[in-house]
């Protein structure tokens, strides 16, 4: 596939500034971009590659300028970039279609149009699949699980009974949907399982990456609403509520019935204790332990998590500790040589 440079710039609503007829061939990293490739620039860090890059042109913010390369200006070099690799991306195949023999599907289960169904997928009683589903090997449906029009699932993904997943969701493979919460009462030394009876309600354009796993409610549901996107190995408790359009990083994990807002970023490593609150818009940075309710709009860092200026200030006062421990010693023996000076004036 090839693309002129025109024909980009149409496609990202961009201001292009050189020759238009310059074919390209595909994206590439500025570093590595040959001379029928393109690539692109968002942070100051890689200015430095423009005298070296031998890309045919670039994708740059509106507020450079003087550039020798062949440019598009956008709003937003990074997501204009964004749509030039969806643009060359080849499309998804499987290689199977249709239904396979191989697979086991209940007979009260309903499948939509045109879904595909590899072997050795396991499709439970009552079991609602929408339409241009697609289910690779090994994915299992316990009983009454229903399924979005164009859901993809892929390799041993389990999604357990009676859990809800919307449409256009990808679960990628081995994730776990609906297992048990960690429910457990301790009796005379003991502990006694508490019955999860509840489900997994996922909403539409939900993305969930490899070895994910969500816990069923208790009682009711744990959501996960609309375009949230959770990375690899994430834990998400029973009965939490993910807002819409959170982003999570990998082995970050949130504890039972915690409610995370709309909008929230959650870097890697996060630990959120149950039953608080995040506000939408917050910042969570990496391996930050967050222990208390977090308000709208903040953005907190450390362990425990505080906002951002205080953990700045509280890091530069640890960077100074040794030399403030010299000074508060030097100072303690200074009082304590005082102290005797004084108490020999006065004839102790």
């Amino acid at each position: 596939m090839r693309m002129t440079l025109s024909e980009i710039a149409q496609l990202i609503n961009g201001e292009l500034h050189g020759a238009g007829d310059i074919a390209i061939s595909g994206p590439a990293k500025i570093e590595e971009a040959g001379a029928d490739e393109i690539s692109f620039i968002s942070s100051k860090k890689y200015v430095h590659y423009l005298s070296t890059t031998k890309a045919a042109a670039l994708i740059v913010d509106r507020d450079y300028e003087d550039l020798k390369i062949p440019h598009i200006r956008v709003k937003d070099a990074y997501v204009g970039f964004l749509f030039v690799l969806k643009a060359f991306a080849p499309a998804k195949t499987h290689s199977f279609t249709g239904i396979s023999e191989k697979a086991y599907i209940a007979t009260s289960a309903r499948i939509g149009d045109e879904c595909s169904i590899a072997p050795f997928v396991y499709v439970g009683e009552n079991c609602r699949i929408g339409n241009r589903c697609v289910l690779h090997p090994g994915v299992v449906l316990a009983d009454n699980v229903s399924l979005g029009d164009d859901t993809i699932l892929y390799s041993n993904v389990s999604i357990r009974e009676n859990c809800q997943i919307g449409k256009r969701v990808i679960i990628h493979n081995g994730s776990v949907v609906g297992s048990d919460g960690f429910g457990f009462a301790p009796r005379d030394g003991k502990y006694i399982k508490i019955p999860q009876l509840g489900n997994v309600l996922i909403e539409d354009d939900v993305e969930i990456g490899a070895n994910v796993t969500i816990d069923r409610a208790t009682m009711g549901s744990t959501i996960i609403e609309e375009g949230v996107k959770l990375d690899n190995l994430v834990q998400v408790a029973h009965n939490c509520v993910v807002g819409a359009h959170t982003v999570m990083a990998a082995q970050s994990g949130i504890a039972g019935s915690t409610s995370v807002g709309r909008h929230v970023t959650v870097a890697g490593q996060v630990g959120i204790i149950g039953h608080i609150t995040v506000g939408d818009n917050t910042v969570i940075g990496a391996k930050s332990g967050v222990t208390k309710p977090i308000k709208a709009n903040e953005v907190v860092l450390g362990m425990p998590a505080v906002p951002m200026m205080q953990k700045k200030r509280i890091d530069i006062s640890l960077r100074h500790l040794p030399e403030t421990l010299k000074k508060i010693n030097s100072l303690e023996n200074e009082i304590i040589e005082l102290r005797e000076k004084i108490e020999k004036l006065h004839g102790r």
